[in-house]
Order: C-alpha cells, then structure tokens, then sequence
C-alpha cells in the first residue's frame, strides 16, 4: 500500500473570500473515495489542487509522491485520469473517438506527437473493453453524453494513470445512461492494475459500493469522512445536509436523498 495524496492542513483564499478550510485527508493505492457535497463546498477547487492546477494558500499538498513545490506539475498530471464535462468543450469536435482517446497518452488536446500503430490500436481496443466498439471511427460531435462520457474515460485511461478522477461523470445523463456508465466504472474497478478511483458527486445513488470511503464536504470544510457504511447512514446524512431529508434505498447497499418539499 503506498500514498496516493494527503492534504494537511490545506486552505485556499481568494482575496477575502475563504474557499477550503483547514482540509486534511489522505488517499491510499488500495482505496476508492468519493466526495459529496452541494453546489459551493469546495469540490471543483480541491480536485484543481489534486491535478495541479491550484496551489494551496497555506497547509501542504503531495499527490503521487510528488510535494507541491517541489514537484514537476506536467509530470505528475501524466499520471492523473480526469473525466469532466469541462474538458468535453476543450476537444476537437470534428476528432475521430480514436483519435480522441489516443490523446490520453499525451495528456494533450488533439495529437501533436509521432505515435506508433500500436498506440492507436491500443486505444481502440480499450474503447472496446469499455463497451464503446460501436463508436470506433465516429466524429466526437455526433456522440450522445453518455457516449462522450465513455470516451473520456478511456482517454483518461490511456496513460494507465495511477488516479482516475470521475468529476461528476453522470451529469446530462438520463437514468438508463447513468447505470451503464456506473456499471463501466464498476468493471474498471475490478481490473487487476486498477487505479485508485476518485468520484465527485451530488447524489449519494452515484456512490456506488466501490467507493468503500467517503469525504463529506460543506462550505470548504470537511464535515466528516471515512468509511460509507457509516457516513451514508440516515443519521450522518441528515446532520450533514442540514435541511429535512428523504432517503429511499436503491438496493441494499445504495441510497438516494430527496429534500422534503411537502408537496403531494
């Protein structure tokens, strides 16, 4: 078991405004975590942090062995996996899904570097591992979401990443789109060289049994964290949202919440 990040301490400002909190948590190889919370905890700036894309104002951040400030930036984001809807509006619409997912290898948008034969077939068939064949060749314009989804996640891939961030990877999706992405997540996951998985969401029935640890996260501050059983309980949720809740169970080890509106 080795380190995959800590945070100790950390705290991001902007001007006056305070963003994170006094964050401390650590990530191991051997486990998965999600982070939930509202829109405003803080979850978009602390993976900016993880991917090296912001500095912590005080505290101390090391992600892959590599201590911020003493590490090279464009090394360690070659070792991180990053789905987002954000990078979708970044990738070249008119790129073929192979070409697309090949770019993975180089972290880069669109393909700038010499590559061999090999590393085009080896992103198509991990497209095919992933359930994608039938989007081999396409333009990435004429996708559906959750087909773009399915894309990214084999680019994020490409590089075997020692980290795969999921940022809110169901957003768009319909509920018949967003199982069978969960369902790819859950096949990464059982992979023998899998990397340490990371999701980001608002909805607790996105976290899935993989993600045995959970980070409760509320106006910058962590909240609580540990292990899913205890923090996905009815009593840790209702202290966490702060508002009535409803919680209905999916199965027997997923739950999903529902303010109480008081409509009939």
């Amino acid at each position: 078991m080795s380190k995959i990040l800590e945070f100790k301490n950390v705290s991001v400002r902007r001007g006056h405004k305070q963003i994170l909190k006094d964050i401390s948590w650590r990530v191991d190889s051997d486990q998965n975590w999600a982070i939930l919370g509202l829109n405003g905890a803080g979850k978009t700036t602390l993976l900016k942090m993880i991917h090296g894309d912001l500095w912590p104002t005080s505290g101390s951040l090391e992600v892959l062995g590599g201590i911020f400030g003493q590490t090279n930036i464009p090394e360690l984001k070659t070792k991180i996996g990053w789905v987002s809807n954000a990078l979708q509006d970044e990738l070249h619409q008119v790129d073929v899904v192979d070409e697309i997912v090949l770019s993975g290898k180089f972290a880069s948008i669109g393909i700038y570097q010499e590559y061999l034969e090999t590393d085009l077939q080896n992103a198509r068939q991990l497209l095919v591992d992933l359930g994608g064949e039938n989007l081999l060749g396409k333009p990435y314009a004429v996708l559906s979401q959750g087909e773009r989804q399915l894309v990214l996640i084999a680019r994020a891939l490409m590089a075997k990443p020692e980290l795969l961030i999921l940022d809110e990877p169901c957003n768009g999706l319909d509920l018949f789109a967003r199982e069978e992405l969960l369902k790819r997540v859950a096949q990464i996951a059982k992979q023998p060289r899998s990397p340490a998985l990371l999701l980001v969401s608002h909805y607790t029935e996105e976290i899935l049994p993989l993600f045995e640890h959970v980070l409760l996260l509320r106006a910058g501050q962590v909240v609580d964290q540990g292990q899913r059983q205890k923090l996905l309980s009815a009593e840790n949720l209702n202290a966490f949202y702060q508002k009535p809740i409803s919680i209905q169970k999916i199965d027997s080890e997923r739950v999903a919440v529902y303010p109480q509106t008081g409509l009939k």
